[in-house]
């Protein structure tokens, strides 16, 4: 079955990219560049649904929606 997750990549102080799956807590990776953390990134959440179905835990259903929002700081 294919499921598809949005992730979201930061940079990192090394230039890299630190990637956060926000439907699954905990599911982290990392990469040189945004490529390899893409890669990663499919690599992990392929484990971490593997994890939960070993354990015996419930595959999450659904996956979250990102909007940006404009905010007004400072003077």
């Amino acid at each position: 079955m294919q499921r598809r997750f949005k992730v979201i990549l930061d940079r990192n102080e090394s230039g890299g990219f630190t990637v956060t799956v926000p439907a699954l807590p905990g599911c982290i990776t990392q990469g040189k560049n945004r490529e390899e953390a893409i890669e990663r990134a499919q690599e992990a959440i392929e484990g971490f649904l593997e994890a939960l179905e070993i354990e015996g835990l419930p595959i999450p259903k659904g996956d979250v929606d990102i909007e940006e929002v404009q905010v007004r700081y400072g003077s």
